[in-house]
């Protein structure tokens, strides 16, 4: 009995020892079990409140937060959308639109002076000298067709030499001082480096605003006391269809100024006096001054545009005019340099005015009495 009873006994304990154990690894297992999901729905509700939380501003009725969300998508964007609504502010410098901070149209007009007009404007100045070359090497020296005898014609008087080389001078300086302003930045500052540059653009700024009113009074003497001479007739048509003597062989009849030198005067007036001296004043305030237009930056703008092309259309034609009347025909240089032309060289270039001034034929020989015959001609000074 004793011996079954102390089986049935250890029996016993181990079933509970066995139940025990299992219990406690039941709970153990249960909560863990309740730990990892208080854990997992944690980080749940984490995660769920950064995202929710942050929207929660969208939730406030108010116009700074709205202005928020729009003003901040880009910020150069609307800093340029600002920029060109032309918006101003308060500035302590007095003047017209000193309280713009940056001008819309100042950026156009930088891209067109520094796109077309200095593009296209340098290749026509490159097209302009080229074509003076290639025209020499092909058509050469237009000569006098006879023989000088001597004979002197009065052309032109002392003060309209004076004048003529008074406004060439002025105008040669500007060129120079105006072409170096439109082309520094990519002709002299790799050959003079940028503070050489410096010193040329200043220098060349306050001489091309001296120089140019004294200038513009030769060109305004020029009109006055040339104009007559200058109305086209039937005569110039003529000297056009017959090519000026520059093409061909033809002698085409001229007064004292021929069909090209009437063309040349009028380019000087109109473009020369009235755009480039016109605008030159506007650009340097002296018209607003006179209560002529203003001194707006539009305004300004406008004018520098018209000063640029002008300019440049006027050098252009030009080195045309400077050609014809130095290297490209024997002779014409004498006329403005001594006042005086060969008697064969106002036979030939200048016939109909010749027939009229033929009697003031001064030189070696007995004036002539009569026209000459016919030479090739050409446009002269």
């Amino acid at each position: 009995m004793s011996v079954s009873l102390v089986k049935w006994t250890a029996s016993v304990q181990g079933i509970y020892k066995r139940e025990t154990t299992m219990s406690s690894k039941t709970v153990t297992a249960d909560k863990a079990r309740r730990r990892f999901r208080a854990m997992g729905w944690s980080m749940l509700l984490i995660f769920a409140c950064a995202i929710i939380l942050p929207t929660t501003s969208y939730l406030i009725p108010t116009e700074t937060a709205n202005a928020q969300v729009v003003d901040d998508q880009n910020q150069r964007s609307n800093f340029w959308r600002a920029v060109r609504e032309g918006g101003s502010g308060y500035s302590s410098v007095k003047g017209p639109e000193t309280g713009v901070f940056i001008d819309n149209g100042g950026q156009n007009w930088r891209q067109l002076r520094n796109g077309p007009i200095s593009t296209y404007g340098g290749w026509a100045l490159i097209i302009a000298v080229l074509g003076c070359i290639g025209f020499f090497l092909v058509r050469g020296k237009i000569k006098i067709g006879a023989e000088i005898s001597g004979r002197k014609v009065q052309r032109w008087e002392t003060w309209e030499r004076f004048m003529h080389w008074f406004t060439a001078a002025g105008f040669v300086i500007l060129a120079i001082t105006g072409l170096s302003m439109l082309f520094g930045r990519l002709v002299l500052i790799p050959i003079m480096g940028p503070e050489g540059f410096a010193l040329w653009a200043n220098m060349s700024i306050n001489v091309h605003n001296a120089v140019g009113p004294f200038f513009s009074i030769g060109v305004l003497g020029m009109f006055l006391f040339w104009v007559k001479h200058n109305f086209f007739n039937a005569v110039d048509l003529k000297w056009f269809a017959s090519g000026g003597g520059i093409i061909g062989n033809a002698h085409p009849s001229a007064g004292k100024l021929n069909g090209g030198e009437k063309v040349w005067f009028w380019v000087v007036i109109l473009v020369g006096l009235i755009a480039v001296c016109g605008s030159g004043f506007a650009l340097i305030g002296w018209l607003a001054q006179l209560g002529i237009g203003d001194e707006t930056r539009a305004t300004m703008q406008f004018m520098h545009k018209v000063h640029a092309i002008g300019a440049i259309l006027w050098i252009t034609m030009f080195v045309g005019h400077a050609y014809i009347g130095t290297i490209g025909t024997e002779g014409a240089l004498e006329g403005m340099t001594t006042g005086q032309v060969s008697e064969e060289w106002a036979k030939q270039h200048h016939d109909l005015w010749y027939d009229e001034v033929k009697g003031t034929v001064v030189g070696q020989d007995k004036p002539a009495t009569g026209s000459g015959v016919s030479h090739p001609s050409t446009s002269t000074t």
